[in-house]
């Protein structure tokens, strides 16, 4: 299987299936002499961990993250980094009846075109369970970004037809509730909503926001690797995305362009001052400076509890009913995944941003002397 490698300079590649011993990712070009502890990893497997709610899956995994290589005394060496998760709480006996069955809206045929051969349980590769391995990659990429003051903040916008209104995000206000949702009037209508659909076996669709601040002016490429193009093909690369949005995004096509573009108010070296931010924060696929922020839009659920049809893999129609342990709703726990994959490609542009041209190369090259 190819594809499980993402980036060009700062590279991460996962491993391991949903029910297997373990899982885990090997980071390639991380800058050595990081401060890197398996502590500074556990916060953000924590956000993503299973159990933690009613509103997500009750498998229960601890998700302790083991450090295998690339890092010496506390620091890390300039060599790969090697993380390994181990999985505890498998229960393939869920997925007997399903062996011979294509589950609707999951991998289970395309895997099987593709390969000629699948891992039921659990979905193996295409399990949410890959994302694990994500987080952990992501937290050494925010780990980088902390030192240059770059800050990531991914929350629920909206879960079904319930969409939050507020604009000034509170980090603490999200990070302790279970929907990862800013506490406005949507706030309980998305839990009565989202207590509904369990309660009948059902699931529901959600969006993701994410907002990165501190970003210099400058990042990206303007043809085939613009940063919104790495952006959505990171995000867009996470179970159950079904949708890529950057800043006013689809609303933009009813727009005029005196409403849509933004209008300069100022500069500093490092960044431009706009009076609205429709663009998203990216021009010509290197980012202006300001506030990047997007969206990506979650399918529900595949797996829910109530009778579909479908067919065998001879073809013949039948029913299904799924059991496990299964999230009535993606976005709470696809946040910090959105978070982590944000952190890994900025950091692959900021590598590579430091030979765009000669004054950065030249200011590189004299940093490392002094």
């Amino acid at each position: 299987m190819s594809g499980s490698t993402f980036g060009r300079n700062f590279t991460v590649t996962t491993w391991g299936e949903s029910h297997g011993p373990s899982i885990g990712v090997v980071i390639d070009g991380a800058p050595a002499g990081l401060p890197l502890a398996s502590e500074d990893i556990m916060p953000f497997m924590n956000r993503r961990r299973p159990g933690q709610s009613p509103y997500a899956t009750q498998r229960k995994e601890t998700d302790q993250v083991q450090i295998l290589s690339g890092v010496y005394q506390g620091l890390t060496t300039g060599t790969p980094i090697s993380l390994l998760i181990a999985n505890h709480d498998q229960q393939s006996h869920d997925y007997l009846a399903l062996q011979t069955t294509y589950r609707p809206g999951h991998a289970d045929y395309t895997y099987e075109a593709k390969y000629g051969h699948r891992d039921p349980n659990g979905g193996g590769r295409s399990s949410g369970r890959e994302t694990a391995s994500r987080v952990a990659a992501g937290a050494v990429a925010q780990k980088i970004l902390q030192q240059l003051q770059i800050s990531i903040l991914g929350f629920t916008r909206s879960i079904g037809p319930f969409s939050s209104s507020v604009t000034k995000i509170n980090a603490n206000e999200i990070h302790q509730n279970p929907l990862y949702m800013p506490e406005d009037e949507a706030f309980p209508q998305a839990i009565a909503y989202l207590d509904k659909c369990k309660h009948t076996g059902n699931s529901v669709g959600s969006v993701v926001e994410c907002q990165i601040t501190g970003l210099h002016a400058g990042l990206g490429e303007p043809v085939f690797r613009k940063l919104e193009a790495v952006l959505a093909q990171a995000m867009m690369s996470i179970g159950g995305v079904r949708a890529f949005e950057l800043g006013d995004g689809i609303q933009s096509s009813a727009m005029t362009g005196l409403d849509f573009n933004d209008t300069p108010s100022g500069r500093t070296d490092c960044s431009i001052q706009k009076e609205t931010n429709h663009s998203g924060g990216i021009a010509g696929g290197i980012s202006e400076g300001t506030t990047l922020h997007f969206r990506v839009y979650l399918k529900p659920t595949p797996s829910i509890a109530l009778p579909q049809k479908t067919i065998s893999q001879d073809g013949t129609p039948c029913e299904i009913q799924i059991s496990g342990r299964h999230d009535p709703v993606l976005a709470p726990r696809v946040v910090p995944v959105v978070e982590a994959m944000a952190a890994i490609v900025i950091v692959d542009f900021l590598f590579d941003q430091m030979h765009s041209n000669m004054k950065q190369l030249e200011d590189f090259y004299q940093a490392s002397k002094s």
